[in-house]
């Protein structure tokens, strides 16, 4: 993560993803599974909860979240009309502990508050996941420096969502810099703003 020291001169404003930039993924999703797991549990009184958090948070270290609910119906036999249950918490999922931020991301976040810089979140996927996962993270008094925009409203479109981030306050894109992942890098060069990698 960077640090406030190697924040190139001229930055005003700096752009920041969410999911394993600002605090790890894995902390929303693995809350989320205990959750389902429980809910299974009550409404069926089966498969036990410990199983199927056992089996979620191990696949999910090799394969990810993607098709979790198919491996869930063909390994434990989860009947598919729960597959609406299984999105719609994991849209809305109100989590037994609070995210919290990277430390890195943290400090550097706090520096640049100190500094009369500007924060954004501009961040990919669900607007309503990424908002639940905004609302319950540990900000130490961020969030009122926060402003949040969702590429996801833009149909999909970083550039056209960051044109308008841009348009909206009033700033240039040489005062800009993202923060983000190396698969967003591409985006930001050809859109003309400096960038920086994290690798959390």
């Amino acid at each position: 993560m960077i640090s406030y020291s190697n924040l190139p001169e001229g930055k005003n404003a700096v752009i920041f993803e969410l999911d394993d930039v600002l605090f790890p993924e894995r902390d929303y999703d693995l809350q989320f599974f205990y959750l389902f797991a429980n809910f299974l549990e009550y409404v069926e009184q089966f498969p036990p909860a410990q199983d199927l958090i056992s089996f979620m948070s191990k696949r999910y270290e090799v394969h990810g979240k993607d098709n979790m609910f198919e491996e869930l119906s063909g390994t434990f036999g989860v009947d598919p009309k729960y597959r609406e249950n299984y999105q719609r918490l994991y849209e809305n999922a109100k989590l037994p502990l609070k995210l919290l931020l990277y430390k890195e991301a943290l400090e550097f976040m706090q520096e640049l508050v100190t500094n009369r810089k500007q924060l954004f979140i501009l961040t990919k996927g669900n607007p309503k996941t990424q908002f639940n996962k905004i609302t319950q993270v540990e900000w130490n008094g961020l969030e009122k420096y926060l402003k949040v925009y969702y590429v996801d409203e833009f149909e999909g479109d970083f550039h056209k969502a960051l044109t308008v981030l841009i348009a909206q306050n009033n700033l240039q894109k040489s005062e800009l810099t993202i923060v983000s992942k190396a698969k967003d890098e591409e985006q930001a060069n050809l859109f003309g703003v400096s960038f920086v990698c994290v690798n959390n």
